[in-house]
């Protein structure tokens, strides 16, 4: 197995001590250090004075707050129906929300305790209005920043992220389907080896998981109360022995076999997420430098091996079309391109610069980021008399007007730091 070209990402105002070193050294001294610091993994010293340094929020890495923000709603998703904060009860016929009745109003309709006018009202204020504020909010989302739904709070994609990285463990794969094992070093310079012990784990952790969710989901249809208890006393009724074995084993193989696929391919929410996110060209995407993909030739594709939906990040959007926004590869591509000068070259990206990504090809959005300077690079004189000279030929011949728009406006580019 070879050796990742660069150790762990660091911020570019700031250097490893290691790196210092380097730097201050004589030239041909220095030489020697980098070429032995460049090739191999981060060292534990170099890892731990640059964790501090990573993308993040309020000191937190963004990894962290997304764990948090999963760990979170996989318990509102498991205690919603205990609660009555969220359920529909078959018993009574309607929705439960935050402990309160929530009804069309039908019932007092077919009764005559309401008109016509009045019943219609019900379902336009109770029914379809909150249909559509939750439906818009969640397209308008994804619309902006993409699936964040399926990456930082999706129940179902937190088992996927545990049971890939157990299955790992396991057989050196994030899935079954996978073709080839990943390699054992992780970007950030850890280890995870393969033993086949860990299917003792793996095994039990889907059982465990299909059942857990096939309760749950029972739970939002009946009352909680009602059924834990005939869980804990042995007395489920024929048709909830039925439904908890046949949702068991459906989940079962869907854990197994199918985890990524079904979000891919199979999931109605991720997929209208996508749909509008892929309507909107200057949405939030993670930007690659193909400009300097030569930097990246040696990192034994750390980014795929990182990726939960076993994507390629530095395709353009629309081969990402199942991205999650989880931001694991550009965690990867930091931790890679540690002691690259010129810093990582996947990162968040939106608006004018996100628009290269939503080429057709690699090598439109190639063509289209080499036409103007890179977006975390300060513009040099050079940068600002191409711009200037833009202009002058536009106002010289207006025939070029929609040619210099359309690079410049290319060239207006905007990222996101984390």
């Amino acid at each position: 197995m070879g050796a990742h070209p660069y150790p762990r990402a660091q911020s570019r105002s700031q250097a490893a001590p290691a790196l210092l070193d380097v730097t201050e050294a004589s030239p041909a001294s220095a030489g020697q250090a980098a070429a032995r610091l460049i090739g191999t993994q981060a060292a534990p010293a170099i890892r731990a004075s640059i964790a501090r340094k990573t993308r993040g929020w309020l000191g937190l890495p963004v990894q962290r707050w997304r764990q948090l923000t999963q760990t979170g709603f996989f318990l509102l998703f498991v205690f919603a129906p205990v609660f009555d904060i969220l359920r529909l009860d078959l018993n009574l016929k309607h929705f439960i929300l935050f402990g309160f009745d929530w009804t069309l109003g039908m019932d007092d309709f077919v009764a005559g305790r309401a008109s016509a006018a009045q019943a219609s009202l019900n379902i336009v204020l109770r029914g379809f209005l909150p249909l559509v504020a939750v439906a818009g909010t969640v397209l308008y989302v994804a619309w902006k920043w993409g699936r964040l739904y399926c990456g930082w709070l999706c129940p179902h994609f937190s088992v996927v992220e545990t049971l890939n990285q157990t299955l790992r463990r396991a057989i050196g794969k994030q899935s079954l389907w996978d073709k080839k094992r990943q390699p054992e070093r992780n970007p950030d310079g850890s280890e995870t080896p393969r033993d086949a012990l860990w299917w003792f784990a793996v095994l039990p952790l889907t059982i465990g998981f299909a059942m857990l969710w096939a309760v749950v989901l029972l739970t939002y249809l009946l009352p909680p109360a009602e059924v834990y208890g005939n869980i804990w006393h042995g007395t489920l009724t024929r048709n909830q022995a039925t439904f908890l074995t046949a949702a068991s084993l459906a989940f079962f193989v869907e854990f197994m076999f199918a985890r990524h696929l079904f979000c891919r391919y199979a999931c109605a929410v991720g997929l209208f997420q996508s749909l509008a996110w892929m309507g909107n060209g200057k949405a939030m995407v993670v930007g690659f430098g193909r400009e300097r993909a030569r930097d990246c030739a040696s990192c034994h594709s750390a980014c795929d091996h990182v990726c939960p939906m076993r994507l390629n990040p530095r395709n353009v959007k629309r081969l990402m079309f199942a991205c999650v926004q989880c931001g694991q590869c550009i965690d990867a591509c930091d931790h890679t391109q540690a002691t690259n000068p010129d810093g990582a070259l996947l990162g968040w990206v939106s608006d004018l610069r996100a628009e290269s990504e939503a080429a057709f090809s690699s090598r439109a959005a190639r063509t289209s980021q080499a036409t103007c300077p890179d977006a975390a690079a300060t513009p040099n004189g050079a940068t600002l008399l191409a711009w200037v000279h833009g202009l002058r030929t536009e106002s010289e011949d207006p025939a070029s007007h929609v040619a210099v728009r359309a690079s410049q406006s290319t060239c207006h580019s905007a990222r996101v730091e984390a």
